[in-house]
């Protein structure tokens, strides 16, 4: 599983993705999770399974929709589990999002 986490400069997402690649090891899943910038992520996402926006970008999610053309989900990040760095929901949400 592959995740591509964007944000607006990266400072907590970058600590977002530690917690979550220390929770994804835990359950053992094979992932590999990743942060950059909105304009770098989309120069980034082939080969990626999502693309999960930080809530404080949550209004691009329309133009990165777009820009992934339906070829893998965007998620926009709850505020609640984005703010507690609620990693062990975040990857169920991705998870999810990748098997509907």
């Amino acid at each position: 599983m592959r995740i591509m986490l964007a944000c607006n400069a990266g400072m907590s997402t970058s600590l977002l993705v530690q917690k979550m690649r220390k929770e994804a090891a835990a359950q053992g899943l094979d992932a590999t999770i990743e942060a950059n910038p909105l304009a770098k992520a989309l120069e980034k996402i082939d080969g990626f399974d999502i693309l999960m926006l930080g809530p404080q970008i949550s209004y691009a999610k329309d133009d990165a929709v777009k820009a992934v053309d339906g070829k893998i989900p965007v998620v926009v990040i709850a505020m609640a589990d984005y703010g507690r760095m609620n990693a062990k929901k975040i990857i169920a949400d991705a998870i999810a999002a990748i098997n509907a």
